[in-house]
Formats: C-alpha cells, sequence, structure tokens
C-alpha cells in the first residue's frame, strides 16, 4: 500500500487550471522531492494533501485512508509544515505543542514533545512565549508541530527557505532520522542542492502538470559527462562553440559560459577555439552536472 496515492487530481481557480491531472504514488519510507517553479502547483497539491482545499476531480489516500471521504483517519497519518509562519502568538512553546497534542487525542506526550524540542534545538525556548521568537525559531515550531503525533507520512513546504545555516543542519538531521525510522517525507524546495542530497525520488511539476517522474541518480544522468564553466576578460564566444551552452541566456550576457563535455579530451579543442578567435580566460573549471542543471534543462523543454 501506497503511503500517499494521488490519482488524477485536478483543480482550478476560474481560468486557472492549478493541476491539471497529477498522478503520485510515493511509498512508504520514501524521501520524495517536489520541485518545480513558482506557480507550478506545488503548494495547491499540499493543500489538497492536507485537507485543506478539494480538488475539482481525483482522488488522495494516504495509506489507504482518503482524504475527503475517511479524512479524519487520513490526517492522523499526516504531518505538514507549511510554508507561511502561522501560530498562536498567546502561548509558548510548550503549550502549543501540547495543544497540537490535543487534537490527536494524545495526553501523555511530554516525553515525545521534550525529545522533538531538543532535536530541533527548542528546549531553552519551551517556556517563552511563540510572539516572542525569531522567524528562524517560528519554523522550528511549526517543524515540531507537524512532528508532534508521529505522523508516518511528513511533508515539508519550502521548509528551509529564509532561514539560517544552523536551522537547516539540525532540521535535516533530525529529518533524516526519523525517514531512516521509516517516516516518509515529501519535500518542496527551491534549493535543489538539498533536493539532490535527500531524496531518493523526485517528481517535478510545471503549470500544474508532472513534466518528469524519476530517481534522483536516473535524473542527473540525463545530462551526460561534465560542465566546462569558463569565465573571459576580453572576447566573446565563437560561434562553433556556441551549441554547447548549457543555459542560453549566458549568451546574452556574455563573459562567463557552461559548456557542456563528455569527457576530458574535449577541453583542449574548446580552448583552441577560444584562442583563435582571441578571447582571453579569466577563469575557468570543470565540475559535473547537477540538479539544477537538469531541472533548467526540463523546464526549457517543456513549452
Amino acid at each position: 500500500m501506497a503511503a500517499l496515492q494521488i490519482v488524477n487530481v485536478e483543480k482550478r481557480y476560474k481560468s486557472l487550471q492549478a493541476l491539471g491531472g497529477v498522478s503520485l504514488s510515493i511509498e512508504p519510507g520514501e524521501f520524495f522531492g517536489l520541485l518545480g517553479p513558482n506557480g507550478a502547483g506545488k503548494t495547491t497539491l499540499i493543500s489538497i494533501i492536507a485537507g485543506l482545499n478539494r480538488a475539482d476531480s481525483g482522488t488522495v489516500s494516504i495509506h489507504g485512508h482518503d482524504v475527503v471521504k475517511d479524512y479524519r483517519e487520513a490526517r492522523k497519518r499526516l504531518g505538514v509544515v507549511p510554508q507561511e509562519l502561522v501560530f498562536d502568538p498567546f502561548f509558548t512553546v510548550r503549550e502549543t505543542l501540547r495543544m497540537q497534542s490535543g487534537y490527536f487525542g494524545l495526553k501523555k506526550n511530554d516525553d515525545w514533545i521534550d525529545e522533538v524540542m531538543a532535536n530541533l534545538d527548542l528546549t531553552n525556548k519551551a517556556d517563552t512565549n511563540t510572539r516572542a521568537l525569531s522567524g528562524g525559531m517560528k519554523r522550528r515550531v511549526l517543524v515540531a508541530q507537524a512532528l508532534v503525533h508521529r505522523p508516518p507520512v511528513i511533508v515539508l513546504d519550502e521548509p528551509t527557505a529564509g532561514v539560517d545555516v544552523e536551522l537547516r543542519q539540525t532540521l535535516w538531521k533530525f529529518i533524516s532520522r526519523l525517514n531512516r525510522e521509516g517516516h516518509t517525507i515529501v519535500l518542496t524546495t527551491h534549493y535543489l542542492e538539498e533536493a539532490q542530497a535527500l531524496c531518493n525520488r523526485i517528481a517535478m511539476l510545471k503549470a500544474g502538470k508532472v513534466v518528469a517522474l524519476d530517481s534522483t541518480s536516473a535524473l542527473l544522468k540525463r545530462i551526460s559527462g561534465s560542465q566546462l564553466i569558463v569565465h573571459l576578460a576580453r572576447g566573446s564566444l565563437p560561434d562553433a562553440l556556441k551549441p554547447l551552452v548549457s543555459h542560453p541566456d549566458e549568451l546574452i550576457a556574455g563573459g562567463k559560459y557552461t559548456l557542456r563535455v563528455n569527457d576530458y579530451t574535449e577541453v583542449e579543442p574548446i580552448l583552441a577555439a577560444l584562442r583563435e578567435a582571441g578571447a582571453v580566460i579569466d577563469d575557468m573549471h570543470l565540475q559535473q552536472a547537477d540538479l539544477e542543471d537538469v531541472f533548467i534543462q526540463i523546464m526549457e523543454g517543456e513549452k
């Protein structure tokens, strides 16, 4: 049984087709990435999964429980960290987590609350009113609220947006531990290096449709070989090399170019072509293609 089953989900807001028939099956214990540009439909899909919005058609189930027909059981199995900072300004951190526990009928949950706070470095803020917390600390509380009932499926919507490096490291250490213990993680993020490092499988959305769905390793193989990053102090890229440019906008900006190469033997002919064109190299280095390169290639290829 899938941890999260999404079947042909559609959602329209007047003339805007937010979701156009999205289907995904996420298995128990997966660390799954849901990526896409702004407006791709990621947050709409998460709202439908969480029961905050209803699809026009299609179904969503969590461990076999339909989010509409069997919403009580579905929500018990789901924890969502929203993108927006939402908090009650009248309670302390511990009071907030105790109330969240109460929503799920958990009366004696202090041991797990203490563990969650310790893992998110919130212990010394346990008796602090939430309105007195910094933005980063408020985001930690949101994460703690999503985890307080130990849900088997955890959805993280841009959890590290605008937060410091310390929180990122603390969060990913704890979330990775939960994933190793069997929790299913669904992550949306604009930090593609996070998705590449953490996610086993990734779906990419554009304009409300899935345009790519594969393992992270398979997606990375879509761009073969390496990339030669060249900074020119003087001159421009000769026409013979322009087909190798990975990012077309670089041809307009000029000065820095990312060139696709399959192996090291292709580097010298590129340098020879630059010398012949009278270009002067300020700096260059060779790097492997990453998820950002794959993302840009797929998004530019889907019109």
